[in-house]
Order: C-alpha cells, then sequence, then structure tokens
C-alpha cells in the first residue's frame, strides 16, 4: 500500500449514517476523533483498555486484530496500524491510496481502540465507499487534508453508452494502479466523474482521450461540483422472533430463509462489507446487509414488543 507523508494539520459509510457525537462532517470529509468510534462501526470488545500505538505494535497487535476475519482485510489494516506507529512517534500526518469498505470499516475499529492517533477517512463526497484513510497524532491532526481531487470525463455518449467497467477499465489502460481511483460516477449520456489522488490530475487530463470508442476530453473540477443522488430507499417493518440474520435478511429482501442460508453457505452475504459466515450471526441498528444478485439493505430501528419479538426498520436501497 502506498503512502505519502504531510507533516501538517489534517470519511463512508467514509459513512455518512452515524451517531451525532461520533462524527464531524466538513467538505463531504469525515474527521473522527482519537477517543470516538462510529455506532456502525463498534468495538469488538466492549471493555477493552485503550493502547498507545507503540504498546499496541510491541504486543497487543494480535489482540487487535483478532476480529478482522478477512486476512486480506486484517493485513492491510496491519499496515496502517505501521503507518500510526510512525504518524504519533514522529508527530505528522501519513495518507493511504484508497482503500474498500471493509478495509475503512476495520481501520476505524481497531484504531479507535488507541488512544494517541486521530484518523480520518474520506471520499469526495458522502456516499463514498472507496476512501482514502489519513491517521496522524491529535496535534496535527486537526483538520480534514486535501487528499482526494475530482475529474470530469465528458464525451457524446449519447449513442453508445459506457459502464462503470468501460471508464475502470480506460482510467486503468493508462497505466495507473486501482488504489489510486476513488469512486465513479457514470452519468448517462454526460460520461463519469471520477475521484482520484490529486497528484495524477494532470497526467489522466492529458493521457486519457477515450472510454470504448467514445473520445473524451477530461477536467479537474471541485468536489463540491461533484453530482452523485442520495441512494433512493424503500423502509418497511418486519417482525422477528430474533435479530439472526437469515431471519433479518430473508424478510427484507423477501425471499425464504432456507434460500438465506444458501447464500451465506456460498459467501454471498455480508455484513457491512464483510462475509458472513454462520447463519446466527445477529444484527443491530446500522449494519448494512448485502447479497450478491439481490442489492443492499441497511437495519434501522429496532424495538422489541411486548410479546419478546423484535420489530426491525429495514431499508431497502432501491
Amino acid at each position: 500500500m502506498a503512502v505519502t507523508s504531510l507533516v501538517s494539520p489534517c470519511l463512508r459509510q467514509a459513512f455518512r449514517t452515524v451517531a451525532a457525537s461520533s462524527y464531524l462532517h466538513t467538505n463531504h470529509q469525515t474527521l473522527i476523533t482519537n477517543l470516538s468510534i462510529p455506532s456502525s462501526f463498534p468495538l469488538r470488545h466492549s471493555a477493552l483498555r485503550r493502547f498507545h500505538v507503540a504498546e499496541a505494535i510491541k504486543g497487543d497487535i494480535d489482540s487487535l486484530l483478532k476480529g478482522v476475519g478477512d486476512q486480506a482485510v486484517a493485513k492491510e489494516v496491519k499496515h496502517i496500524l505501521e503507518m500510526a506507529r510512525r504518524a504519533a512517534s514522529r508527530r505528522e500526518v501519513l495518507h493511504t491510496d484508497f482503500v474498500t469498505p471493509p478495509i475503512v470499516m476495520e481501520s476505524v475499529s481497531v484504531l479507535g481502540k488507541l488512544a494517541d492517533v486521530n484518523i480520518v477517512a474520506q471520499g469526495g463526497y458522502p456516499e463514498a465507499e472507496r476512501c482514502r484513510i489519513s491517521i496522524g497524532h491529535p496535534d496535527v491532526l486537526t483538520n480534514d487534508p486535501d487528499i482526494v481531487a475530482a475529474l470530469s470525463i465528458a464525451g457524446n455518449f449519447g449513442f453508445q453508452p459506457c459502464s462503470h467497467g468501460d471508464f475502470l477499465g480506460a482510467i486503468l489502460g493508462t497505466g495507473i494502479s486501482r488504489e489510486k481511483l476513488g469512486d465513479i460516477l457514470v452519468q448517462e449520456e454526460k460520461g463519469a466523474q471520477v475521484l482520484i489522488v490529486p497528484e495524477l490530475v494532470d497526467f489522466i487530463v492529458s493521457a486519457l482521450d477515450k472510454v470504448g470508442n467514445v473520445s473524451v476530453t477530461c477536467t479537474k473540477i471541485p468536489l463540491l461540483a461533484l453530482e452523485y443522488e442520495p441512494p433512493r430507499t424503500n423502509s418497511f417493518k418486519t417482525v422477528e422472533a430474533s435479530l439472526r440474520i437469515d431471519a433479518v435478511a430473508s424478510a427484507g429482501f423477501k425471499i425464504s430463509r432456507s434460500k438465506l442460508v444458501d447464500l451465506i453457505s456460498n459467501k454471498d452475504v455480508r455484513v457491512n462489507w464483510a462475509t458472513v459466515t454462520k447463519n446466527g450471526t445477529t444484527v443491530k441498528t446500522g449494519d448494512v446487509v448485502s447479497v450478491s444478485g439481490k442489492g443492499r439493505l441497511k437495519i434501522g430501528e429496532i424495538n422489541e414488543t411486548k410479546k419478546g419479538k423484535f420489530a426491525v426498520e429495514i431499508i431497502r436501497y432501491l
């Protein structure tokens, strides 16, 4: 994972829907303080004491990573922990490239257990999935770093529409790596808007001249000019005997419980971007559940009924 260093003051869902006391929103970016962690990214051990970074690196890193089930994600989080050690000891700010939602989620959870670092996750706009993470000592990481840029890719796509994959392939075809790119917002006949690391803006502007068979021009735009629509949703309630994933998700996606169990066995079900392996996994308010080929939903308010069951608000993404 490539990183850059910035010795100066400084997202998500990183993530937009969190407790107000946990996040501060500034220009579509997210500052997560050193002693707070979003409610959607809970600590895995409620009574876990806080470590200083050097102490964690020396003896407690395995404990910190114990709850990270995906080994590839754990490896990346371990790199970010090492960055945190350097940032804290040198009193500087370090940045990752763009990383995936599971890495953002687990990094926020792990670093939230450390007492001497701040973390900022930002992807350029509130609903961004791919984000860059900035880590620094609380004395120097006090604002949001300017580490995400935006490009507009325009062309005559009216008769030759291009997909997300077309835009991604064309950009990667210039020779840059996927980690340098954030989200791609496809705008149908207008083209697309792309989030990217600032240092590659000029290169893409000069190197990218075609997407598919369509000639294009690239222009740098401010983040505030990004055109995105908040996701459309449909909310409804279901009453379940438990908060098990197989019960709640089958009701949310309107499929049989046995079908949902089969999807879990095929590793097609994820909660907060982490693959679910057990039918008995429980969900809570704020969790995002995704099923391959079915879409995503979010767990809203949960209330216990007089009969001891659970009335669960389901927010289905359309």
